[in-house]
């Protein structure tokens, strides 16, 4: 994953020698938010009124984080409000393309741009950092208004919900500081976690961040051993933030990131909960595993230098599962 500095595209992966072997992610660039009337959210300028049609969502079908985009669109009937393109799963030193020879890869249905970065300076011609996916693009003033998939999904959550009428609510207010209890074990731990294993590059970078992955794994399973969802026993954000990586454990983390103490489908608790979630309506056809198992083991050629695709595993995900997901 190349970066862009002060406009130019430069594709240098992370140098991890200035951090003893430990990977570090930055910070997300773009912070505005989309609202009901416009106003300002918690970060950002406002002006970002929620009207259908006027955002268009970028995605790639193999990131965990854009991967949480595509379920809060789907979960709240965004589809016909918010147009999708998604990038190829290939990301080699142009980062990610936009190219079309590979099912579900659409191209850049907004600007019939070649490179994800070319949308990043058509925002800001001199912007700096890293060009990630998912980025949320406001039509009307030309702009990125996102690329922080924490909080697209926040307003995704709620911010249309007078266009649509569903009024499902993911981060409901009783439950929110249980939620962001969770989420900040398992971001850590578990979601960036995986990453901070398969990207390091000393042995004890690696040690402390898979000792730290299959902890809260432990954690998780335990919880679920009692609980049949992590906050309030119903479905949250907190799921479907976990869910995403759950749902690439085994085809990719397990085997291309060295976190292979156990595989999911290990954890009877875990395993189940991940398949009662896959099996909610609308959700099964975001999970792309096509995508998922060629980007990581052929963009990833620090790890995986020969570009060879494994054959994996194919785990049952439509198996029954036993749990009850309550209506939100």
């Amino acid at each position: 994953m190349g970066q862009l500095v002060n406009g130019v595209w430069d594709p240098a992966w992370y140098d991890t020698g200035k951090t003893a072997g430990r990977f570090e992610r930055t910070v997300t660039r773009f912070r505005n938010w989309v609202t009901p009337d416009g106003a300002p959210g918690p970060s950002g300028e406002g002006g970002f009124t929620a009207e259908a049609g006027r955002y268009h969502l970028y995605v790639s079908y193999a990131c965990p984080w854009a991967h949480r985009t595509l379920i809060f669109r789907t979960l709240k009937g965004l589809e016909d409000l918010i147009a999708v393109s998604v990038v190829h799963p290939d990301m080699l030193a142009d980062g990610w393309t936009f190219a079309t020879d590979f099912p579900g890869a659409t191209g850049d249905g907004l600007h019939g741009l070649p490179f994800l970065r070319d949308l990043y300076t058509r925002a800001v011609p001199d912007v700096s950092g890293r060009v990630t996916v998912p980025v949320l693009w406001d039509c009307a003033r030309d702009t990125i208004v996102s690329n922080e998939s924490a909080e697209i999904i926040r307003m995704f959550n709620s911010a249309f919900d007078g266009l649509t009428g569903n009024t499902a609510d993911y981060w409901p207010e009783p439950l929110r500081d249980e939620i962001e209890a969770v989420n900040a074990r398992v971001y850590p731990g578990l979601n960036n976690g995986v990453y901070r294993a398969g990207f390091a590059t000393t042995q004890d970078a690696y040690d402390e961040a898979v000792t730290e992955v299959f902890a809260t794994l432990d954690w998780l399973e335990d919880h679920l051993s009692r609980e049949p969802f992590l906050a309030g026993g119903r479905v949250t954000e907190a799921d479907w933030r976990l869910f995403t990586t759950l749902v690439r454990f085994d085809t990719v983390y397990h085997l291309h990131f060295k976190c292979n103490r156990a595989r999911l489908v290990d954890y009877p608790n875990l395993w189940a909960y991940t398949r009662a979630l896959y099996q909610v309506p609308g959700v099964a056809p975001t999970v792309r595993q096509d995508h998922i198992v060629r980007h990581y083991h052929y963009s990833h050629d620090t790890i995986n230098p020969h570009r060879i695709i494994p054959i994996n595993p194919r785990p049952d995900f439509d198996a029954p599962h036993g749990r009850m997901v309550p209506a939100v």
